[in-house]
């Protein structure tokens, strides 16, 4: 005869383990998701006061040097 209550019982043991082991590759997954998004909204945020200093230079009445990443301050006059 089957010992039935041992049978249930070995099944509801194996699916607590497949749950728990579900449940940690999620969190996992989550965890590592959310650092993706941190790393792109820090470099967005980076692009954006880039964008904002380079603006604000070409407003003033700067010249931006690309290879210095800075504004020299107002661009130099030609004589026309």
């Amino acid at each position: 005869m089957i010992a039935w209550p041992k049978v249930i019982m070995g099944v509801a043991i194996a699916g607590a383990l497949i749950w728990l082991y579900a449940e940690i590759r999620a969190g996992g997954a989550r965890d590592i998701t959310s650092k993706f998004e941190r790393r792109n909204n820090d470099a967005r945020n980076a692009a954006d006061d880039a964008r904002s200093a380079y603006d604000r230079c070409l407003d003033g009445g700067g010249l931006w040097n690309f290879g210095a990443g800075r504004c020299d301050g107002p661009a130099p006059r030609r004589g026309d």
